[in-house]
């Protein structure tokens, strides 16, 4: 009798969230688990994890690639301008830090960390009127880690 084929698990996604504008980066998470469940990815492939803020959002990123166990990580936050150049800093690093590990860990990385003027702008961007970017995330790092693998394999989809 003939072994049958292994059935593949789904991937595994670790999604990072930013404690800090917990109002918005709630919203950016349900969109995110909304859109990954409706890509296929069962809630008990997705591992959430909290992070104090934006500017944490690199280090755990680069820990939770070196682990090995996820095939995309997406990263939620919310960076909101204020009367000093600390926005510039907090929401420069972030983005430079996401991509550094990307880059380096070779593994897809959807960025959802907002940077706007204010919280009503924020709000819009995580469920209102502006869509939910933790789901365009979320979705962003499902497609490149398709396209990195296709790379791995030397195939591709038209």
């Amino acid at each position: 009798m003939a072994a049958r084929p292994r059935k593949r698990a789904a991937p595994r996604v670790a999604v990072l969230v930013s404690r800090y504008n917990e109002i918005v980066t709630r919203r950016l998470l349900d969109g995110a688990r909304a859109a990954l469940t409706a890509s296929g990815i069962p809630e008990s492939r997705i591992d959430v994890h909290w992070v104090p803020g934006a500017f944490e959002l690199p280090a755990a990123a680069a820990v939770a690639a070196a682990t090995g166990r996820y095939h995309a990580i997406v990263a939620l936050g919310c960076v909101i301008r204020g009367e000093t150049p600390h926005f510039e800093y907090v929401a420069g690093e972030a983005a430079r830090g996401l991509g550094d590990v990307a880059r380096t860990a070779q593994i897809a990385v959807g960025f959802g960390v907002l940077t706007t003027e204010d919280q009503a702008q924020a709000l819009a961007r995580a469920g209102g009127d502006a869509g939910n970017k933790g789901a365009e995330a979320a979705r962003a790092a499902l497609d490149s880690a398709r396209v990195l693998s296709e790379l791995r394999r030397g195939t591709s989809r038209d």
